[in-house]
């Protein structure tokens, strides 16, 4: 089963949990949740799909970018999404 290497980031479950409440933004509350859960061996990555929606995939995906890049690669960032299919430009949006 994979579980966060905490030690290769010098952190504790407890560190992981104080993150799942303190972080800036629900996104990544919920995934710092997911490992300290995953951590403390309370769930694991089928469980939390189960209770919370995820997908087993997404779950891991937060383990494996944690184990390989450490706390800040788990943290939630908006990447801006998809650009509109009809994105109209801003010279055509005067009359004429």
């Amino acid at each position: 089963m994979v579980r966060p290497d905490m030690e290769k980031w010098g952190q504790t479950v407890a560190d992981l949990r104080v993150l799942s409440v303190e972080a800036k933004g629900a996104r990544s509350r919920e995934r710092f949740l997911a490992l300290y859960m995953i951590a403390d061996k309370r769930t694991s990555a089928c469980a939390w799909e189960r209770e919370t929606g995820r997908t087993k995939e997404t779950v891991l995906s937060w383990v494996h970018v944690y184990n390989r890049r450490g706390l800040e690669a788990v943290y939630y960032r908006h990447t801006g999404g998809r650009r509109p299919f009809l994105a109209q430009s801003r010279s055509s949006n005067s009359c004429a």
